[in-house]
């Protein structure tokens, strides 16, 4: 007789420890504990060739009560006919490489068009996790092989291991959802295990805001491609991300009001962010039309796609300029905020910064769009 409904499994709480809800045909919903609310997943008590074993079936958000009830009913007529339900679901299971491509397939809705997520994802898998594990079936997978990736980077690119950590664990609970496993390896388990490293913050390397004039005019001087330029040049006037630089399109441009509308998919923090144009980044604008072939201002010359950072990266090499693109952000935070009196809220949203403080970014449904206009003037003519 089936005891649980689909209101409860919807509703039910974790408490302090691991809480086991039975259905009926040894049908079992686990209720774990845990500072993010823990997690619900099916588990089947089954006995097979005599011995009795627990057999996961999949998460309880991913898994219906309906469908787990099937599951486990298809499970205990496999066991008393002689087979093994295991045997057969590990026949089955993919490899970690074979789930990782899922979970990538799965996540490519979300990312942002033109970023490096999906690439990023393949190479740390490809260089770090891949030659371990990614033959082994994801139900095989335990916290010692986890263990054996994390640890030989887990202090000399500590930043690198947590961001595969995370990664790692995303294929875990794909695995969790389709059934192939009840736990997640790359969990609390191996977060304790792993020892201890002091977190030290790691700043882009930025010039002084008084030499950001003479390393533009060094990168103006440079043989590099002259879309490269013009976007790095861009990029400073603006104040804006690298990657927000890169893939500027006409469209998002009204020459005629001075105003650069980036659309909420290009932006770090998902809102759409207006920035007010100088003369002097009208002008780089106009220097760009003259090279026009396509959507994008400052299409690479070679392929006509977008820029890479590589190609405004080695600009500012090939310029003997001691910074990275980013770290111009950073001069221009630190003029604004040493040679202006511009309230902080303005210099923030100059940056596209997301006001941390829910209540009052409730109440402050302003961009501030006039007083950033003066600010970026300003600043432009500073740098000029």
């Amino acid at each position: 007789m089936n005891r649980l409904t689909v209101a409860f499994v919807r509703t039910v709480k974790p408490t302090d420890r691991l809480r086991r809800y039975g259905d009926g045909n040894g049908l079992y919903l686990l209720v774990k504990p845990g500072p993010r609310g823990g997690g619900k997943s099916w588990v089947q008590r089954i006995a097979i060739h005599g011995t009795r074993r627990d057999l996961g079936l999949g998460s309880a958000e991913l898994v219906t009560l309906a469908e787990a009830r099937e599951a486990a009913h298809e499970n205990r007529r496999r066991a008393r006919a002689g087979a093994d339900p295991r045997a057969e679901r590990r026949r089955v299971s993919p490899t970690f490489a074979e789930a990782a491509e899922e979970v990538i397939a799965m996540h490519r809705l979300a990312w942002k068009p033109g970023g490096g997520s999906e690439a990023q994802w393949r190479s740390t898998f490809e260089r770090y996790a891949y030659p371990r594990i990614g033959r082994k079936p994801v139900h095989a997978i335990d916290a010692a092989d986890l263990m054996a990736v994390l640890l030989p980077l887990w202090f000399a690119k500590h930043a690198t291991a947590r961001r595969i950590r995370l990664q790692i664990g995303q294929v875990m609970k794909w695995a969790i959802g389709q059934g192939h496993r009840t736990d997640n390896p790359a969990g609390d388990a191996v977060g304790a295990a792993l020892p201890k490293v002091e977190a030290r913050p790691v700043h882009q390397r930025a010039l002084p805001h008084a030499e950001v004039g003479a390393a533009l005019a060094a990168v103006r001087r440079t043989g590099a491609a002259p879309a490269a330029k013009l976007a790095f040049e861009f990029m400073v006037l603006t104040a804006v991300r690298s990657g927000e630089a890169r893939h500027a399109a006409w469209d998002e441009i009204d020459l005629d009001h001075a105003v650069w509308t980036i659309p909420a998919g290009r932006m770090k923090a998902g809102r759409e962010h207006r920035v007010p144009l100088a003369p002097r980044a009208l002008e780089v604008l106009r220097e760009a039309g003259a090279l026009r072939r396509g959507a994008l201002v400052f299409p690479a010359p070679s392929t006509g796609r977008a820029l890479t950072v590589a190609a405004l990266g080695g600009v500012v090499r090939a310029a003997g300029v001691d910074a990275v693109p980013h770290g111009f952000r950073s001069s221009f935070r630190d003029w604004a905020a040493e040679c202006t009196d511009a309230p902080h809220e303005v210099c923030e949203l100059a940056l596209a910064h997301v006001n941390r403080d829910r209540v009052e970014a409730a109440y402050r449904r302003t961009d501030l769009f006039d007083r950033r206009r003066v600010l970026m003037t300003d600043w432009a003519e500073y740098v000029a």
